[in-house]
């Protein structure tokens, strides 16, 4: 036991309690080594001295560190450090000042604009997207959870029940029902097997509570929780909040469904709603995209593989950043062009004299001959759904490094002689 008011941890200075929780006490410290403020989570000493459960709660007090991070998003809470200092376990986070949960935006008297509530499941979504995206299942998605920054933009916090879902990270998931009951899934419910649809479920229930001020599946008790939440579908959020429109309500609509097929498979199409649908709302947040955000988007694309990220960070950094509407034309025929595009997330269709030749996805490109010589565009290039693309020239490209400019020609050329190739192919086989 903790008789004595803490004052250091390791190379840390305790300054005062910020929070406690289930999972631990949290304080405001101090690293003399960066000179930065941060929060110090520290363990139970009661609880980790329990005979029957201590080392459960060990394991999923250190599992926030071994999870989150893993992951630097503008969105999520950072994880700076972990350790033990005689017989105390802390971890060493990001400090957020002034953070207020969303809980306190939850009822009816509080409730925000709905353009501001749009932009936080925006954010939410993008984040959960990213996570996922490295195999990081939060499973405990609630307001509380969600910490609302004095510039209005959200922290993802409390990954202390999070499960890794790839093959090199087997153990961390602590057995038996986890999470908030009242932000469960069915599959949680159930001790199913949970993906990252779980969190999107859970988002969707956060959604309709800042919209609304109440819970979707609100019960007396949790056997009648459990009840609803299985098997009763929620009241529609217009009913309770007249100026709910009808896109709204069929996002919340697809983010709550009890049979995952129906759900969203992943965050980053719930994002892409949330966009379509409030587009004029969401432009400056979606224009204010991190750059960070942006690398790590970048760094997954095929086309990249192999690239240093020194020279990854290069090409965002020097390159266009372009985000399209559905059916917004990209490229049109016959006009003078000399840009050459990576598709980061979505879709396009090539075509050809009104004629739809075929399509492209995330990790493909177009615009190679462009490039090489400013000559005349010979197909039109349409965006189908939201999508973004990274777009470069000579000019762009001349910028970077030496090193970079030869990697990137290198791929360029394999990627072009590849696509003429294809193109060689197809001819043939007409003839």
């Amino acid at each position: 036991m903790i008789t004595a008011p803490l004052t250091r941890l390791g190379k840390y200075e305790v300054l005062r309690e910020i929070s406690r929780g289930s999972m631990g006490t949290v304080y405001l410290g101090h690293d003399p080594y960066t000179d930065r403020p941060v929060a110090l989570k520290v363990a139970h000493a009661e609880q980790l001295q329990d005979e029957e459960s201590g080392d459960r709660y060990r394991k999923m007090f250190f599992n926030e560190a071994h999870t989150a991070g893993r992951l630097t998003h503008p969105n999520i809470v950072g994880i700076y450090d972990a350790g033990i200092d005689e017989d105390v376990c802390y971890i060493v986070m990001e400090y957020v000042e002034g953070g207020q949960t969303l809980k306190h935006h939850c009822r009816p008297e509080r409730l925000l604009p709905m353009e501001k509530v749009v932009e936080i499941a925006f954010m939410c979504a993008r984040a959960l997207d990213y996570a996922h995206s490295l195999g990081v299942i939060h499973r405990d998605i609630k307001p509380t959870n969600i910490l609302l920054t004095r510039d209005m933009s959200v922290k993802l916090a409390d990954f202390s029940i999070a499960h890794l879902s790839k093959l090199d990270a087997t153990g961390t998931m602590p057995l038996g029902l986890v999470g908030s009951p009242r932000y469960m899934s069915p599959e949680q419910i159930n001790e199913d097997y949970v993906t990252n649809q779980t969190d999107l479920f859970s988002l969707g229930i956060v959604l309709f509570e800042l919209l609304t001020g109440r819970h979707p599946f609100q019960a007396e008790n949790f056997s009648r929780l459990v009840q609803r939440i299985l098997n009763e579908e929620p009241p529609k959020a217009s009913e309770l909040r007249t100026d709910v429109p009808p896109e709204l309500e069929r996002i919340l609509g697809r983010a709550l469904a009890k049979d995952r097929a129906d759900r969203y498979p992943i965050g980053g199409e719930m994002a892409a709603d949330l966009a379509q649908a409030f587009d004029a709302l969401l432009q400056v947040p979606r224009e204010r995209i991190d750059e960070r955000e942006k690398f790590t988007a970048v760094k997954q694309l095929e086309f990249f593989v192999g690239f240093p990220d020194a020279e990854i960070w290069e090409i965002v950094r020097a390159g266009q950043w372009n985000n399209y509407r559905n059916h917004a034309e990209i490229i049109l025929e016959g006009e003078l062009d000399d840009s050459f595009y990576i598709i980061v997330h979505g879709e396009v269709m090539v075509s050809k004299s009104g004629k739809e030749l075929r399509s492209l996805y995330a990790g493909d490109c177009f615009g190679e001959m462009g490039y090489l010589a400013k000559t005349k565009r010979t197909a039109t290039i349409t965006a189908r759904g939201p999508t973004s693309l990274l777009k470069l020239n000579s000019t762009v490209i001349g910028q970077a490094s030496m090193n970079c400019q030869v990697r990137f020609l290198k791929v360029f050329l394999r990627t072009l002689i590849h696509r003429l190739s294809v193109t060689t192919e197809r001819m043939s086989q007409e003839l």
